[in-house]
């Protein structure tokens, strides 16, 4: 039996004393004044135990360490370096917690699929449940399971991403990481376990066809992008994910899983050199491979365009929009500001002012821009009674042409830079934002001092800089209109 660390040994002794350690009960309970977490009673620390303190009892009590004194008020300093094989790596340094959150970045979203959809999100599972070198996928999972690491991989139409976390500690961290350099360079993608992901996607892709907002937003992205490779979601087709074959995985992972596609992000209670290792040890011996190409232009619309899907229920799913703007964009913080006024602030916006507050047409109504490699979309959505669809969709049209005819109120103006500017320091309060952040800045090339400049460029926005940006980014006479809903149900004569 390995020791633990005092650190380790404090929290486990504190969380002991503090809770029935009979429980099974995974919720926060409130003990002698404080929040304490429920434990599976672990009468000898083994190295099986060690995983189910680590995994049940740190990550919870740190997170909650972390709200507690992480200090929201200070802006990280991001540094910036290449490895040998060319992968860019992204730190900030925040000694607070005896932890690491490590995020390798590739340009390997469902946009590189080609004309086989489905491919890059199988490609991602595969890599956490395809096993890697001469384990199996649940054998890769009880080792970081028994480290304390927390392993996860995602994936949307620009990047897949592949997470770490553990704590600093040698005996926990180095194995955690072996076995990470593992998981991306060796992956098995094993016959069995890519037909066992197949048919998770084909469940994933009947249970779009049930729901109308997933039918919506298909229908959506595909009136909007056409032929692009936005077009289309990251869950494929069922015809191209039947059809997915292991070679095509395999090429695909070693085309877009090199060095010069990937960027490395570094949050945790290490120094410079410290990253340098970690970034070295992850993604130094990958091959150093070449960028991902540029995505092709997304074109304009040229035309309005109205998409009526029926569907069997009593309300029904809005969303209208076009192509908006990529995260590169000059006019991104005077959309955002704009934005955040029109329809991104919750009961403060416009648009719930008028379509809710106002009127009753619907629960809640939004608007957002999705900027992206190259522009994502303009969306405006929201769910009403099928019988108020066209009065729903009449407001939510007025409301646009005014905003952009117009501009915002004044007033609005004023109180959308507090909110913005004034909840700021909660989206960096712990290490995972500022994680998102850094992979962020790094696959979109934003400056480096993005962070520190963040409310100085939302201060700058003005209402001239909002109207001229709205007025040169959205054409209200040719947006897509999606509805799928139910026809409203005949009134019964009195």
């Amino acid at each position: 039996m390995k020791p633990l660390t005092a650190w380790t040994t404090m929290i486990y002794s504190l969380t002991l004393r503090t809770v029935n350690t009979t429980t099974s009960n995974p919720s926060l309970v409130r003990k002698g004044g404080i929040l304490a977490v429920p434990v599976v009673h672990t009468p000898l620390l083994t190295k099986e135990g060690l995983g189910v303190v680590v995994r049940k009892v740190i990550y919870s009590l740190t997170a909650w360490l972390i709200l507690l004194s992480y200090p929201v008020s200070a802006i990280p300093t991001i540094q910036q370096w290449e490895t040998s094989n060319g992968a860019r790596v992204y730190f900030v340094a925040a000694p607070e917690l005896p932890m690491v959150d490590i995020e390798v970045t590739f340009d390997a979203g469902s946009a590189r699929d080609g004309d086989k959809p489905g491919l890059a999100s199988m490609t991602k599972s595969l890599l956490k449940e395809g096993g890697s070198g001469e384990w199996d996928a649940d054998q890769v999972a009880e080792q970081f399971d028994n480290w304390g690491a927390q392993f996860s991989v995602s994936l949307d139409r620009d990047m897949a991403t592949v997470n770490l976390r553990s704590l600093t500690d040698t005996q926990l961290l180095s194995p955690a990481l072996n076995l990470l350099t593992v998981v991306l360079k060796q992956p098995a993608f094993r016959e069995k376990s890519l037909e066992q992901v197949r048919q998770r996607m084909l469940n994933a892709l009947k249970m779009q066809e049930q729901d109308p907002a997933s039918v919506a937003d298909n229908a959506f992205y595909k009136a909007v992008y056409g032929d692009h490779p936005y077009a289309i979601s990251e869950t494929g087709l069922k015809e191209t994910v039947m059809a997915l074959k292991r070679e095509e995985v395999v090429a695909f992972h070693q085309r877009y899983y090199v060095a010069k596609n990937a960027l490395v992000a570094i949050v945790g209670a290490v120094d410079k050199q410290g990253a340098e290792q970690l970034a070295n040890q992850v993604v130094g011996s990958l091959p150093a491979g070449e960028t991902a190409p540029a995505l092709p232009a997304v074109a304009d619309l040229k035309e309005a365009n109205l998409v009526n899907l029926h569907h069997p229920a009593t309300q029904t799913h809005i969303l209208i929009g076009q192509p908006g703007v990529a995260r590169n964009d000059p006019d991104y913080f005077s959309l955002y500001v704009g934005n955040y006024i029109l329809g991104g602030s919750g009961f403060a916006c416009l648009l719930m002012d008028e379509v809710r507050e106002k009127r009753g047409l619907a629960y809640s109504i939004y608007s957002y821009f999705s900027p992206q490699r190259v522009p994502g979309p303009f969306v405006a959505g929201l769910d009403t009674r099928n019988d108020q669809t066209e009065e729903a969709l009449k407001i939510v049209r007025q409301v646009l042409q005014d905003f952009v005819a117009q501009g915002p109120p004044a007033e609005k103006l004023k109180l959308a830079k507090q909110g913005i500017t004034g909840g700021f320091p909660l989206r960096i309060k712990n290490n995972s934002n500022i994680l998102g952040y850094l992979s962020v800045i790094g696959f979109y090339r934003l400056p480096l001092d993005y962070l520190q400049t963040f409310n100085q460029n939302i201060e700058a926005v003005t209402l001239e800089k909002i109207k001229d940006a709205f007025q040169r980014r959205l054409h209200l006479d040719k947006m897509v209109t999606v509805t799928v809903g139910g026809k409203p149900e005949a009134k019964e004569a009195n």
